[in-house]
């Protein structure tokens, strides 16, 4: 049995863009392997339209923070060399890097073209409002301060589907662009009739010589920097058929252990379940569904039946393919998919994904360290240090569940003799004080188990059938295990 594994989302939306992010990685991840994290999702890479931009506006696949374009070096967050040197040394601490990797659009062309286009309606795409008419449009990529080094491929218009903005008029909306038969992808999500089209020059993934680039770039990529993983953002917007082409030549060139989790922002879980029979089970997706039902909790307080937590999430339909998360950069106050977990709620909400037997759950480093922005909020870095722990040391074994009460809810974790003390019972309430008598096991009788959280002061014996009463504060979690000396870190 290996230990427990843990993402951790390096990156809030709000980071300071001052280049320094890479160091900050590398300075980290020593302490990051310490605390049990066992491998880090990174923000995108590449240089975007600006050294402000978090990078979901790529310009340049190939420019790491390497060349003088778009006003900087550096991207966001650092320069090549420093991104290399980062994951180096994540690597040498035992840390697994996945990057992010940003392949439905471009933005910041070098050069406009003439082309002709026709407007569609927003909410719904396959409906079209104007006759065909032509734009000036940003869609000429050429690239000229990297000079054609790593790929001389450059983008033309033909290699997009639409584009967003007439420069000859100024007028804005969504243009689809006209030209050799040109349309839509049919195999995207069907969301606002279809959502291939989602922001700035949209990538056509039925072009050849568009297919054949991107896959080489992705193989480029992951030799450059000798990466761990993908996270594919966006995918519900990109041609399915192309994503598990991806996936399989990546596959083939890195190793079949090349990490991948797709971004599908679905709150169905049906729609989950339909795209990872697209492309045949070979991604795991982020748990969107748990994500909405913890925020969804965390708004209703006692209203919300704690015993249905789970019900309608990958996590409990596909465990093996489910990333859980209990936010992330989008979902922050303000952001474009705001649900943020609130406060009170987010110990529990945390220990629902880090301390039971299914999925990968992934912290998010605004949760960790804070956020910043137009609504700051601190970090809960105390109490999720003490649900590392819980994870790394304590949470094995079998897993039951006594999902028996509205309001209070509690499962245990065994523990596995691979692991010396190894065990744990876990107690949430979301309305008043509470209580659970839960089995850990004959083995475990007259160990003295506390609460990890240090939310009670209580010292419980085992008793000799292996059952205990363990206690919960109202609107709260505690994690009871047996604490050795040497594992008194607290």
């Amino acid at each position: 049995m290996k230990r427990n594994n843990t993402i951790m989302q390096f990156f809030e939306w709000h980071l300071e863009p001052d280049g320094k992010h890479w160091r900050r990685l590398k300075e980290m991840a020593p302490e990051l392997k310490e605390k049990g994290i066992t491998s880090v999702w990174i923000p995108p890479v590449t240089k975007a339209t600006s050294p402000d931009d978090n990078g979901y506006a790529p310009y340049d696949l190939y420019d790491l923070g390497q060349f003088s374009q778009k006003d900087s070096i550096r991207t966001k967050y650092g320069t090549k060399q420093e991104l290399i040197e980062a994951i180096i040394e994540c690597q040498n601490a035992g840390i697994k890097v996945y990057v992010d990797v940003v392949m439905n659009h471009k933005a910041g062309a070098d050069e406009t073209e003439l082309i002709k286009v026709i407007e569609v309606d927003q909410e719904d795409r396959t409906v079209e409002i104007s006759k065909p008419f032509e734009i000036e449009a940003w869609t000429k990529f050429t690239f000229p301060g990297r000079e054609g080094k790593y790929s001389p491929f450059e983008w033309r218009y033909e290699h997009f589907t639409g584009t967003d903005y007439d420069e000859k008029t100024g007028k804005s909306g969504i243009f689809k662009i006209l030209a050799d038969d040109k349309d839509w992808s049919k195999h995207v999500d069907n969301e606002c009739g279809n959502y291939d089209y989602l922001m700035l020059a949209d990538i056509d993934y039925e072009h050849p010589e568009v297919k054949k680039e991107m896959i080489e770039w992705g193989k480029w990529l992951a030799d450059t920097l000798n990466c761990d993983g993908y996270r594919l953002d966006a995918i519900k917007h990109i041609n399915h058929y192309f994503i598990r082409e991806f996936v399989e030549e990546m596959r083939k060139h890195r190793g079949d252990d090349f990490y991948f989790v797709g971004e599908v922002w679905k709150t169905q879980l049906h729609a989950c379940q339909k795209y990872l029979d697209h492309v045949n089970y070979q991604i795991d997706l982020f748990d969107v569904p748990l994500h909405y039902k913890l925020h969804k909790a965390s708004i209703e307080g006692s209203d919300f039946d704690l015993t249905s937590i789970f019900e309608g999430t990958l996590v409990n339909s596909h465990p093996k393919n489910a990333v859980t998360f209990v936010d992330n950069h989008d979902t922050q106050p303000q952001e474009s998919l705001e649900s943020w977990v609130q406060d009170w709620f987010k110990p529990s909400a945390y220990a629902l994904i880090l301390l039971r037997r299914d999925g990968n759950p992934c912290l998010f480093y605004g949760d960790y360290y804070g956020i910043g922005g137009p609504e700051p909020a601190e970090g809960h870095k105390e109490i999720l240090d003490r649900f590392l722990f819980a994870r790394y040391e304590k949470a094995y074994g079998e897993q039951h569940d006594y999902f028996d009460h509205p309001n209070t809810i509690g499962w245990v974790r065994i523990g596995s003799k691979e692991f010396k003390h190894s065990g744990c019972a876990v107690v949430i309430s979301n309305g008043e004080d509470g209580e659970k008598r839960m089995y850990v096991g004959e083995r475990k009788a007259g160990e003295t188990w506390v609460d990890l959280t240090n939310s009670r002061d209580d010292q419980i014996t085992i008793e000799e059938d292996g059952y205990a009463n363990f206690p919960v504060n109202g609107g709260c979690v505690s994690v009871w295990a047996f604490l050795p000396k040497e594992q008194d870190t607290f």
